[in-house]
């Protein structure tokens, strides 16, 4: 098999990860484990096996300079990216999850042109307004709010925040992603990220009754969660770099809203109305768009 071919098996391998872990995580929150308990148990089991994979390579040392850079992306990337996301996800349905994660990058094209003045061309233009039409038609619509959805509008909304959090986050950690080793930088980002999560969640985290969660239902996905959805997606996007371009990477996002939605629909998890497939249609459209010509992040 072709070193091309690795890399698309391994972004191929991330993406479906990431497609299921919006069925996953919804399943097991709020019964077992509240949002903010479920951030700080993932920052925790992530920082810990990325901490012991770096004992196996050269150790880095980070210039003072890039310390700001770094706190600001662990704030943006494993703070505000992954509350918003986690607690939005508590309050919505996978399915619009799966589907509104994918306006990253169109987030992203928005914070290049302004951070890196890049030209927004009139098609591009009128991506980001479809895209962002099509949010807002998910975010106002409650028709299925319910036991397990409660406050959909809300939770759309924070998926949003989760959505420009990140982007922000992949424009201003691209300088350090091609100045340190992936798993240099990824240690001090979730260590850091433990640390600004742990004032907001601890509480949240010590609520959980750790000795009698079943094995079934929540601890296997917890760990899938951790290990699964936090680790190794980041080692796999990481080793896919090594192979594909990031433009070629980035084109895997249009496959998650995909594998989560037939899974969340497989699953009986959630469904789909008209008013829901309108707005996710004016999101695709955005997306296809806004990165016809992708930049390179």
């Amino acid at each position: 098999m072709s070193n091309r071919s690795l890399g698309f098996l391994a972004a191929f391998g991330a993406t479906l990860i990431y497609g299921l872990n919006h069925t996953v995580a919804k399943n097991v929150m709020p019964v077992y484990i509240g949002p903010y308990a479920f951030i700080l148990l993932r920052v925790i089991g992530a920082s810990l096996l990325f901490w012991t994979v770096s004992l196996f390579i050269k150790s880095e040392k980070i210039d003072k300079k890039d310390w700001p850079r770094i706190i600001l992306c662990a704030f943006l990337g494993m703070v505000i990216n992954m509350l918003a996301f986690f607690k939005g996800l508590e309050l919505s349905t996978p399915v619009n999850s799966s589907v509104m994660i994918t306006l990253s990058p169109i987030v992203v094209f928005i914070f290049s042109a302004i951070l890196l003045k890049e030209k927004i061309q009139s098609m591009k233009a009128f991506g980001i307004i479809s895209g962002f039409v099509g949010a807002l038609i998910l975010v106002l619509y409650t028709a299925k709010t319910g036991e397990n959805a409660p406050n959909i509008p809300l939770g759309n909304f924070l998926f949003i925040v989760n959505s420009f959090a990140y982007g922000l986050y992949l424009v201003l950690v691209k300088p350090l992603i091609s100045k340190y080793n992936i798993i240099t930088l990824l240690k001090w980002l979730f260590l850091l990220g433990v640390i600004m999560n742990f004032p907001v969640t601890i509480s949240q985290f010590l609520e959980v009754e750790w000795t009698s969660l079943p094995l079934k239902e929540a601890v296997i996905p917890m760990l899938f969660v951790v290990v699964g959805t936090t680790f190794f997606t980041y080692l796999f996007n990481a080793y896919a770099l090594t192979k594909l371009t990031a433009s070629s990477l980035s084109s895997f996002i249009y496959l998650q809203p995909i594998v989560g939605i037939v899974f969340a629909i497989s699953t009986k998890s959630d469904s789909l109305s008209l008013v829901s497939l309108a707005g996710m249609i004016l999101i695709f459209i955005g997306i296809y768009l806004v990165t016809k010509r992708t930049v390179e992040i």
